[in-house]
Protein backbone atom coordinates (compact mmCIF):
# COMPACT_ATOMS: atom_id res chain seq x y z
CA UNK A 1 0.00 0.00 0.00
CA UNK A 2 1.40 3.38 -1.01
CA UNK A 3 2.07 6.13 1.52
CA UNK A 4 -0.77 8.29 0.20
CA UNK A 5 -3.24 5.42 0.41
CA UNK A 6 -2.05 4.71 3.95
CA UNK A 7 -2.69 8.28 5.07
CA UNK A 8 -6.12 8.31 3.42
CA UNK A 9 -7.02 4.94 4.92
CA UNK A 10 -5.87 5.93 8.41
CA UNK A 11 -7.77 9.22 8.19
CA UNK A 12 -10.98 7.46 7.20
CA UNK A 13 -10.52 4.89 9.98
CA UNK A 14 -9.96 7.60 12.59
CA UNK A 15 -13.06 9.52 11.48
CA UNK A 16 -15.20 6.37 11.57
CA UNK A 17 -13.89 5.40 15.02
CA UNK A 18 -14.52 8.93 16.31
CA UNK A 19 -18.13 8.71 15.15
CA UNK A 20 -18.61 5.17 16.49
CA UNK A 21 -17.18 6.26 19.83
CA UNK A 22 -20.52 7.81 20.81
CA UNK A 23 -22.43 4.55 20.34
CA UNK A 24 -20.15 1.68 21.34
CA UNK A 25 -20.22 -0.07 24.72
CA UNK A 26 -17.83 1.01 27.47
CA UNK A 27 -15.86 -2.27 27.38
CA UNK A 28 -15.24 -1.88 23.63
CA UNK A 29 -14.08 1.68 24.19
CA UNK A 30 -11.69 0.47 26.89
CA UNK A 31 -10.24 -2.19 24.58
CA UNK A 32 -9.77 0.55 22.02
CA UNK A 33 -7.83 2.74 24.45
CA UNK A 34 -5.61 -0.14 25.53
CA UNK A 35 -5.00 -1.02 21.88
CA UNK A 36 -3.94 2.56 21.15
CA UNK A 37 -1.43 2.46 23.99
CA UNK A 38 0.06 -0.92 23.08
CA UNK A 39 -0.04 -0.12 19.36
CA UNK A 40 2.00 3.03 19.94
CA UNK A 41 4.77 0.98 21.57
CA UNK A 42 4.59 -1.60 18.78
CA UNK A 43 4.90 1.24 16.26
CA UNK A 44 8.14 2.20 17.99
CA UNK A 45 9.32 -1.40 17.68
CA UNK A 46 8.45 -1.28 13.98
CA UNK A 47 10.86 1.64 13.50
CA UNK A 48 13.64 -0.41 15.11
CA UNK A 49 12.65 -3.71 13.56
CA UNK A 50 13.00 -2.36 10.02
CA UNK A 51 16.61 -1.64 10.93
CA UNK A 52 17.10 -5.26 11.95
CA UNK A 53 16.98 -4.55 15.69
CA UNK A 54 14.50 -5.80 18.27
CA UNK A 55 14.13 -4.55 21.81
CA UNK A 56 13.01 -6.66 24.77
CA UNK A 57 13.07 -3.61 27.03
CA UNK A 58 10.57 -1.09 25.70
CA UNK A 59 8.68 -1.38 28.96
CA UNK A 60 11.42 0.97 30.18
CA UNK A 61 10.02 3.93 28.22
CA UNK A 62 6.44 2.74 28.56
CA UNK A 63 6.68 2.53 32.35
CA UNK A 64 8.83 5.66 32.68
CA UNK A 65 6.21 7.72 30.88
CA UNK A 66 3.31 6.12 32.75
CA UNK A 67 4.90 6.97 36.08
CA UNK A 68 5.65 10.43 34.72
CA UNK A 69 1.91 10.92 34.25
CA UNK A 70 1.24 9.69 37.79
CA UNK A 71 3.88 11.94 39.35
CA UNK A 72 2.75 15.01 37.41
CA UNK A 73 -0.79 14.18 38.42
CA UNK A 74 0.32 14.02 42.06
CA UNK A 75 1.87 17.50 41.68
CA UNK A 76 -1.48 18.86 40.55
CA UNK A 77 -1.16 18.69 36.76
CA UNK A 78 -4.46 17.44 35.33
CA UNK A 79 -4.50 18.46 31.67
CA UNK A 80 -4.21 15.41 29.41
CA UNK A 81 -2.24 17.24 26.73
CA UNK A 82 0.40 18.39 29.22
CA UNK A 83 0.57 15.00 30.93
CA UNK A 84 1.05 13.04 27.73
CA UNK A 85 3.41 15.41 25.95
CA UNK A 86 5.69 16.04 28.95
CA UNK A 87 5.83 12.37 29.98
CA UNK A 88 6.48 11.14 26.44
CA UNK A 89 9.16 13.81 25.94
CA UNK A 90 10.84 12.62 29.14
CA UNK A 91 10.90 9.07 27.72
CA UNK A 92 12.40 10.39 24.51
CA UNK A 93 15.07 12.20 26.49
CA UNK A 94 15.83 8.99 28.40
CA UNK A 95 16.14 7.12 25.10
CA UNK A 96 18.51 9.80 23.82
CA UNK A 97 20.78 9.33 26.84
CA UNK A 98 20.79 5.54 26.69
CA UNK A 99 21.18 5.61 22.92
CA UNK A 100 24.84 6.54 23.20
CA UNK A 101 25.44 3.09 24.69
CA UNK A 102 22.94 0.80 22.97
CA UNK A 103 23.71 2.05 19.44
CA UNK A 104 27.04 0.18 19.59
CA UNK A 105 25.39 -3.24 19.88
CA UNK A 106 23.47 -5.49 17.50
CA UNK A 107 21.37 -8.65 17.50
CA UNK A 108 20.84 -10.42 20.84
CA UNK A 109 23.24 -8.09 22.65
CA UNK A 110 21.05 -5.09 21.76
CA UNK A 111 17.90 -6.94 22.83
CA UNK A 112 19.27 -8.09 26.19
CA UNK A 113 20.86 -4.73 26.99
CA UNK A 114 17.55 -2.96 26.50
CA UNK A 115 15.84 -5.56 28.71
CA UNK A 116 18.45 -4.99 31.42
CA UNK A 117 17.66 -1.28 31.52
CA UNK A 118 13.94 -1.96 31.86
CA UNK A 119 14.56 -4.34 34.75
CA UNK A 120 16.61 -1.66 36.52
CA UNK A 121 13.61 0.66 36.32
CA UNK A 122 11.35 -2.13 37.58
CA UNK A 123 13.61 -2.70 40.57
CA UNK A 124 13.68 1.01 41.44
CA UNK A 125 9.90 1.36 41.18
CA UNK A 126 9.13 -1.86 43.06
CA UNK A 127 11.43 -1.01 45.99
CA UNK A 128 10.71 2.71 46.37
CA UNK A 129 7.83 3.49 48.71
CA UNK A 130 7.53 7.03 47.39
CA UNK A 131 6.58 5.54 44.02
CA UNK A 132 4.02 3.25 45.65
CA UNK A 133 6.29 0.21 45.64
CA UNK A 134 4.56 -2.85 44.15
CA UNK A 135 1.12 -1.28 44.67
CA UNK A 136 1.84 1.61 42.32
CA UNK A 137 0.16 5.00 42.15
CA UNK A 138 -3.32 6.22 41.27
CA UNK A 139 -3.99 8.65 38.44
CA UNK A 140 -6.92 11.07 38.75
CA UNK A 141 -9.19 11.60 35.73
CA UNK A 142 -7.65 14.22 33.44
CA UNK A 143 -9.04 17.45 32.08
CA UNK A 144 -8.87 18.49 28.44
CA UNK A 145 -7.86 22.12 27.93
CA UNK A 146 -9.97 23.10 30.91
CA UNK A 147 -12.88 20.77 30.14
CA UNK A 148 -13.50 18.26 32.95
CA UNK A 149 -15.94 15.56 31.79
CA UNK A 150 -17.38 13.02 34.22
CA UNK A 151 -18.67 9.45 34.04
CA UNK A 152 -19.22 8.19 30.48
CA UNK A 153 -18.40 11.57 28.96
CA UNK A 154 -14.91 11.24 30.44
CA UNK A 155 -14.31 7.94 28.63
CA UNK A 156 -15.73 9.27 25.37
CA UNK A 157 -13.50 12.35 25.55
CA UNK A 158 -10.43 10.29 26.47
CA UNK A 159 -11.07 7.99 23.51
CA UNK A 160 -11.24 10.97 21.16
CA UNK A 161 -8.07 12.36 22.71
CA UNK A 162 -6.31 9.03 22.21
CA UNK A 163 -7.41 8.92 18.56
CA UNK A 164 -6.02 12.42 18.03
CA UNK A 165 -2.66 11.48 19.55
CA UNK A 166 -2.38 8.20 17.64
CA UNK A 167 -3.34 9.87 14.36
CA UNK A 168 -0.56 12.40 14.86
CA UNK A 169 1.96 9.64 15.67
CA UNK A 170 1.06 7.60 12.59
CA UNK A 171 1.38 10.63 10.32
CA UNK A 172 4.66 11.60 11.97
CA UNK A 173 6.19 8.13 11.54
CA UNK A 174 4.92 7.90 7.96
CA UNK A 175 6.57 11.23 7.10
CA UNK A 176 9.78 10.12 8.82
CA UNK A 177 9.93 6.80 6.96
CA UNK A 178 9.57 8.67 3.65
CA UNK A 179 12.48 10.97 4.51
CA UNK A 180 16.09 10.25 3.53
CA UNK A 181 16.95 9.16 7.05
CA UNK A 182 13.87 6.96 7.25
CA UNK A 183 14.59 5.32 3.90
CA UNK A 184 18.04 4.32 5.15
CA UNK A 185 16.36 1.82 7.45
CA UNK A 186 16.64 -1.13 5.09
CA UNK A 187 20.14 -0.12 4.00
CA UNK A 188 21.35 -0.23 7.61
CA UNK A 189 19.80 -3.66 8.06
CA UNK A 190 21.24 -5.09 4.85
CA UNK A 191 24.77 -3.66 4.78
CA UNK A 192 26.15 -1.26 7.39
CA UNK A 193 29.53 -0.99 5.70
CA UNK A 194 28.04 0.40 2.49
CA UNK A 195 26.06 2.95 4.49
CA UNK A 196 29.30 4.09 6.10
CA UNK A 197 30.94 4.35 2.66
CA UNK A 198 28.10 6.66 1.60
CA UNK A 199 29.13 9.05 4.34
CA UNK A 200 26.47 8.27 6.94
CA UNK A 201 27.15 7.16 10.50
CA UNK A 202 25.27 3.93 11.19
CA UNK A 203 25.45 4.51 14.94
CA UNK A 204 23.95 7.97 14.48
CA UNK A 205 21.11 6.55 12.36
CA UNK A 206 20.36 3.84 14.94
CA UNK A 207 20.54 6.40 17.75
CA UNK A 208 17.87 8.55 16.09
CA UNK A 209 15.65 5.54 15.49
CA UNK A 210 16.07 4.47 19.11
CA UNK A 211 15.01 7.91 20.33
CA UNK A 212 11.95 7.91 18.05
CA UNK A 213 11.10 4.41 19.22
CA UNK A 214 11.42 5.40 22.88
CA UNK A 215 9.30 8.49 22.29
CA UNK A 216 6.53 6.42 20.72
CA UNK A 217 6.66 3.97 23.64
CA UNK A 218 6.39 6.96 25.97
CA UNK A 219 3.18 8.09 24.29
CA UNK A 220 1.81 4.59 24.74
CA UNK A 221 2.63 4.52 28.45
CA UNK A 222 1.04 7.91 29.02
CA UNK A 223 -2.18 6.90 27.26
CA UNK A 224 -2.28 3.66 29.24
CA UNK A 225 -1.89 5.51 32.54
CA UNK A 226 -4.83 7.78 31.71
CA UNK A 227 -6.95 4.88 30.42
CA UNK A 228 -6.41 2.60 33.43
CA UNK A 229 -6.18 5.30 36.11
CA UNK A 230 -3.40 3.49 37.92
CA UNK A 231 0.25 2.57 37.35
CA UNK A 232 2.29 -0.22 38.91
CA UNK A 233 5.72 -1.74 38.16
CA UNK A 234 4.41 -5.23 37.42
CA UNK A 235 2.27 -4.24 34.44
CA UNK A 236 4.21 -1.17 33.33
CA UNK A 237 7.93 -1.94 33.64
CA UNK A 238 8.40 -5.71 34.07
CA UNK A 239 9.99 -7.76 31.28
CA UNK A 240 6.68 -9.49 30.54
CA UNK A 241 5.25 -6.14 29.41
CA UNK A 242 8.10 -5.84 26.90
CA UNK A 243 7.29 -9.36 25.76
CA UNK A 244 3.70 -8.35 25.06
CA UNK A 245 4.89 -5.52 22.85
CA UNK A 246 7.10 -7.88 20.87
CA UNK A 247 4.12 -10.27 20.64
CA UNK A 248 2.01 -7.50 19.09
CA UNK A 249 4.80 -6.51 16.69
CA UNK A 250 5.09 -10.12 15.47
CA UNK A 251 1.31 -10.47 15.30
CA UNK A 252 0.95 -7.29 13.24
CA UNK A 253 3.97 -7.38 10.95
CA UNK A 254 6.05 -4.43 9.80
CA UNK A 255 4.53 -3.79 6.39
CA UNK A 256 2.69 -0.60 7.28
CA UNK A 257 2.52 2.04 10.03
CA UNK A 258 -1.12 1.10 10.67
CA UNK A 259 -0.23 -2.57 11.23
CA UNK A 260 0.81 -2.25 14.92
CA UNK A 261 -2.60 -0.89 15.86
CA UNK A 262 -4.43 -3.62 13.99
CA UNK A 263 -2.22 -6.14 15.77
CA UNK A 264 -2.85 -4.44 19.12
CA UNK A 265 -6.62 -4.67 18.63
CA UNK A 266 -6.32 -8.36 17.74
CA UNK A 267 -4.09 -8.94 20.77
CA UNK A 268 -6.48 -7.21 23.18
CA UNK A 269 -9.55 -8.98 21.77
CA UNK A 270 -7.87 -12.39 21.99
CA UNK A 271 -6.66 -11.69 25.54
CA UNK A 272 -10.07 -10.38 26.63
CA UNK A 273 -12.00 -13.42 25.43
CA UNK A 274 -9.28 -15.85 26.48
CA UNK A 275 -9.40 -14.46 30.02
CA UNK A 276 -13.19 -14.39 30.08
CA UNK A 277 -13.77 -17.92 28.77
CA UNK A 278 -10.62 -19.65 29.97
CA UNK A 279 -9.13 -17.86 32.96
CA UNK A 280 -6.87 -20.81 33.75
CA UNK A 281 -5.78 -21.30 30.15
CA UNK A 282 -5.48 -17.77 28.80
CA UNK A 283 -1.68 -17.85 28.70
CA UNK A 284 -1.80 -21.13 26.78
CA UNK A 285 -4.25 -19.57 24.32
CA UNK A 286 -2.03 -16.52 23.82
CA UNK A 287 1.05 -18.68 23.33
CA UNK A 288 -0.78 -20.91 20.86
CA UNK A 289 -1.91 -17.87 18.93
CA UNK A 290 1.65 -16.57 18.66
CA UNK A 291 2.89 -19.99 17.57
CA UNK A 292 0.19 -20.19 14.89
CA UNK A 293 1.09 -16.71 13.60
CA UNK A 294 4.79 -17.57 13.37
CA UNK A 295 4.08 -20.87 11.58
CA UNK A 296 1.33 -19.86 9.16
CA UNK A 297 1.54 -16.05 8.85
CA UNK A 298 5.22 -15.23 9.47
CA UNK A 299 4.84 -11.71 8.04
CA UNK A 300 1.95 -10.85 10.35
CA UNK A 301 -1.69 -9.89 9.95
CA UNK A 302 -0.83 -7.02 7.64
CA UNK A 303 0.52 -9.43 5.01
CA UNK A 304 -2.87 -11.18 4.99
CA UNK A 305 -4.64 -7.87 4.43
CA UNK A 306 -2.23 -7.05 1.62
CA UNK A 307 -2.98 -10.33 -0.11
CA UNK A 308 -6.72 -9.79 0.24
CA UNK A 309 -6.47 -6.28 -1.22
CA UNK A 310 -4.26 -7.61 -4.02
CA UNK A 311 -6.81 -10.26 -4.95
CA UNK A 312 -9.63 -7.71 -4.84
CA UNK A 313 -7.72 -5.44 -7.21
CA UNK A 314 -6.88 -8.33 -9.51
CA UNK A 315 -3.21 -8.36 -8.60
CA UNK A 316 -1.56 -11.76 -8.86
Amino acid sequence: MSADKTIIGVTIAVVLLACANFFIADWIRQIGLLSMAIGSVALGLLVLWRTGLISFGHALFYGFSAYGVALLNYLGVRDAFVLVIVSAAASGLLAWGLGFLVRRYRAIFFALLTMAFSMILYGVLAKTERFGSTDGLNVHPPTFLGYAPVDQAAQITLFLFGLLVIYGLILGVQIYLRSVLGQMTTAVRENEIRVEYLGYSVEHVIHIKYVISGLLAGFGGAIMALAVGQVDPESMAYWTASGEFVFVAILAGTGNVAAPFIGAVAFEVIRHFAWEHGANLWQLIMGGTLLAIIMFVPDGIWSVLQRLVGKKDGVK
